[in-house]
């Protein structure tokens, strides 16, 4: 269960890829970039993505979970969104599922291809077997999904409400408990699905397009539809991840061995500035995570206090791939007291820094020791069969994934696997969930390590 809900989060963060660009794009078609029919030109497009985020979903989702990310998969997810929602529709017509009808049915057609996709049927009936076969069983099975949405949707669905009314009701309470468990979810691949509630669920906005009333659900899709309340669960990430990550990593430069830290430098300095600039934190959080629980704590504790902070002096800003400059600058217009974000950053990097510097100090936690050898490059005119050895060799691997920034693998023992071999392949973490799984973090050549290996495998 633990593997199959990884693998969700994973897939997850499929479509989420391509929410940055329709962010900008309904940016840029807010009227004070480009104007006339350059700007509706722009809102449009970033807009049919977003109004259609449960398609988005299906075809991400189904695509993500396929064995190679075949393209039925992807087609049977879309396939089986429309039969779905044209179902549940004709029995309610009220009925509002939002992202979750798409992630049901991605995860639905991404199993059932990885069911049926090498299914063989009678010689009569043989253009259907296989792969063509996947669309066929997805589409009986969606009538299904829209039946028992249709009926039932309303039990789950008055929960989810009641839970996100809860989160809503405490306040910066709240969102300090989403702050802290976003974080906390981290080394498990969880916080995905933690997100996709916040910022594709919680909450409603209606606005009018093109004559009709729409509704935008979520933390993310409201700030783009110009929700003035939205924002709320965003604003506070970054504070974390523009200055008070980089601020840690200043402290754990600071109470490095001084003949450790030229290379401790080289590391921090590239994963502090990715984190400022992009958003992306696992390269940075990996470095300390398992070497130092205690700091990571720390770390999630205040990036609660942060979102938290943020709620408490009414900042509203969103960002379509993650909290970094990139995306403060784009969305700055956009945004409610957006211009608080500094002077609160500065000071969560001052207590970022104080308190990470005195907790190495106190409990003299060691992120980088003399002569460590795990950032040492192995030499190897083939990168990809240095990581099958490490992963046991090929009899040992069973599937091969990836991620954003860490590579998954089933193996089918990772008991004999030592941290050391990935962490000289360039690694900054290393878990093993159980027996069988292994997530090595590479950052963002993860995604290209993992096809190395599935091309030489």
């Amino acid at each position: 269960m633990f593997n199959f809900f990884q693998k969700i989060g994973k897939a997850l963060m499929t479509p989420i890829a391509v929410l940055p660009i329709a962010a900008i794009l309904l940016r840029l078609g807010f009227g004070d970039i480009f104007t006339g029919e350059v700007a509706d030109i722009m809102k449009v497009a970033g807009e049919a993505i977003f109004s259609n985020l449960d398609m988005l979903f299906a075809v991400g989702i189904a695509y993500g979970l396929a064995k190679n990310n075949d393209g039925a998969a992807a087609l049977s997810g879309a396939v089986g969104l429309l039969i779905s929602k044209a179902v549940y529709l004709q029995i309610d017509p009220k009925l509002n599922m939002g992202v979750f009808i798409g992630i049901i049915i991605g995860i639905l057609a991404g199993t059932l291809y990885n069911r049926y996709h090498t299914i063989k049927l009678p010689e009569f009936l043989g253009f259907f077997g296989g792969k063509r076969f996947v669309p066929i069983v997805t589409a009986l099975s969606a009538i299904l999904v829209g039946v028992l949405a249709g009926y039932f949707w309303h039990y789950p669905q008055s929960g989810i409400d009641a839970f996100s009314h809860a989160i809503i009701n405490l306040d910066e309470i709240g969102s300090f408990i989403y702050g802290t468990l976003n974080r906390l979810l981290i080394p498990l691949g969880l916080h995905h699905i933690l997100n996709s509630v916040f910022l594709f669920q919680v909450g409603e906005y209606e606005y009018i397009k093109e004559g009709a009333t729409v509704v935008a659900n979520g933390d993310l899709h409201r700030f783009f539809a110009g929700d003035p309340t939205a924002g709320i669960y965003m604003a506070g990430f970054y504070v974390v991840m523009m200055f008070g990550l980089p601020s840690m990593a200043f402290a754990i430069y600071l109470t490095t061995a001084k003949e450790e830290r030229k290379k401790a430098g080289a590391i921090l300095v590239g994963v502090a500035f990715t984190s400022f600039l992009t958003g992306i934190t696992e390269p940075l959080e990996f470095l300390f995570l398992f070497i130092a629980p205690l700091l990571f704590l720390l770390h999630a504790i205040l990036a609660g206090l942060a979102v938290a902070s943020a709620h408490f002096l009414d900042i509203h800003h969103g960002f379509g791939f993650s909290a970094g400059l990139f995306d403060y600058v784009i969305n700055y217009k956009l945004a409610t007291n957006p211009i608080l974000i500094l002077p609160l950053g500065l000071f969560f990097g001052f207590v970022y820094f104080i308190l990470s510097y005195y907790t190495i100090k106190i409990f003299k936690i060691t992120i980088f020791e003399a002569n460590n050898n795990s950032t040492e490059k192995v030499e190897s005119s083939n990168e990809a069969e240095a990581f099958i050895e490490a992963l046991g060799g090929r009899d040992n691997i069973i599937d091969t994934d990836a991620c954003i920034t860490r590579l998954r693998m089933q193996v089918k023992s990772s008991k004999e696997l030592h941290d050391e071999a990935f962490m000289k392949l360039g690694a900054k973490g290393v878990i093993k969930p159980n027996e069988t799984t292994i997530q090595v973090v590479l950052g963002t050549k993860a995604e290209k390590v993992a096809e190395m290996i599935k091309d030489a495998m």
